[in-house]
């Protein structure tokens, strides 16, 4: 690929990057560093996979790609009930997700550990903390789906932000990936670097797959305020909302024919999130949509773009569109489950979870 096709790749079904500018002279300097930290707090839902094929366009342009296992940042947010064994085996559920897709020996793992039990470490956090705000830290916590007000009650909340753009800067960064929810610590981040003379990283941010319930159906908390996308998407602490890599093939059924899907309606809408973000993914492909003589026959398109305005239009009934969409994620989500749905790590993370209904 030449610059050009890099750039692109990169850029296809992001939701923004800061900057296009500096991304391309990355890629035009050899590409560099880059980096995704996610926090080990559960089974692999169908929304992570955004950043997870986004991770792999990074390492095919040239990226030389970190994937930091936030191990102590779940333990701050209470993930597992702070049991550290269950945090590690959801981060390697992770691992074997990525290596499931065609990552294998692709990108260095990194967990939080080796990071914190360095003096250097926390000399970076109260550097960055010296730059910073009590109320832009707190307006951050929304980044671990967390509302300002808990910061008052548990103080290590407050040391969740920091240590994510203390992670870039010990990571020695060039890029960080993450989801439109991880705009405000990459910001962050960007923002002090430039008081503390570090490199600021490009930002990529890839689009959030909505709840399965819709904006109007699910308990949206602080949806109502100025991260209400972050908070509508799907989440592994709310099962209803998602579907799984582990679910089986009925069940991913069951879950899009319930699935919001209004009538002609696009924003907020999951089952059409999925065919844009999960089956096209920003390329043209045949996506045939079976449907019986009387209702007009099947109807065959290339685009994500043509079948959103079908939809839009009404020429496509919200029943048609669930049951090819249900189809074609089973396609994809299948071999993954083969690989990793029987796993030691999925088994942990499925008995704590039954164990704490």
């Amino acid at each position: 690929m030449d610059v050009e096709e890099k750039v692109s790749t990169v850029l296809r079904d992001t939701e923004e990057v800061i900057t296009v500018e500096e991304l391309r002279s990355l890629i035009e300097t050899g590409c560099g560093k880059g980096y995704l930290g996610f926090e080990p707090s559960g089974i692999f839902h169908v929304g992570w996979l955004v950043w997870a094929f986004k991770f792999k366009d990074l390492v095919d342009v040239g990226f030389d790609m970190y994937l930091l296992a936030a191990t102590w940042h779940a333990w701050i947010n209470d993930k597992f009930g702070g049991d550290m064994e269950l945090i590690r085996a959801a981060a390697k559920h992770v691992v074997d997700v990525l290596n499931s897709i065609g990552l294998e020996g692709r990108f260095k793992l990194v967990y939080a550990e080796e990071l914190v039990d360095h003096a250097k470490y926390w000399g970076t956090l109260l550097r960055c903390a010296k730059e910073v705000s009590l109320a832009r830290v707190k307006r951050a916590l929304t980044i671990m789906g967390r509302t300002a007000e808990e910061g008052e009650t548990d103080f290590s909340k407050l040391i969740y932000p920091l240590m994510q753009v203390t992670d870039i800067f010990e990571l020695d960064l060039d890029l960080a990936l993450g989801g439109l929810d991880q705009r405000k610590a990459h910001m962050l981040a960007r923002d002090i670097a430039e008081k503390l003379g570090k490199k600021k990283v490009v930002a990529v941010h890839t689009p959030l797959i909505p709840s399965l319930l819709g904006p109007g159906r699910m308990d949206v908390g602080i949806a109502a305020r100025d991260d209400r996308l972050a908070q509508v998407k799907m989440s592994k602490s709310k099962p209803e909302t998602a579907i799984f890599l582990t679910d089986g093939d009925e069940e991913i059924r069951s879950k899009i024919r319930r699935a919001y899907c209004p009538p002609r309606e696009v924003q907020d809408n999951p089952i059409l999130s999925i065919a844009k973000h999960i089956i096209f993914r920003g390329e043209e492909k045949e996506f045939v949509i079976n449907r019986p003589a009387q209702y007009g026959g099947s109807v065959t398109v290339w685009s994500y773009g043509e079948l959103e305005k079908l939809y839009v239009e009404g020429k496509i009934h919200p029943l048609d569109i669930k049951n090819a969409v249900a189809e074609y994620l089973i396609r994809i989500v299948a071999p993954i489950r083969e690989r990793v749905g029987k796993s030691e790590e999925v088994g942990k993370i499925r008995e704590f979870l039954r164990s704490h209904k």
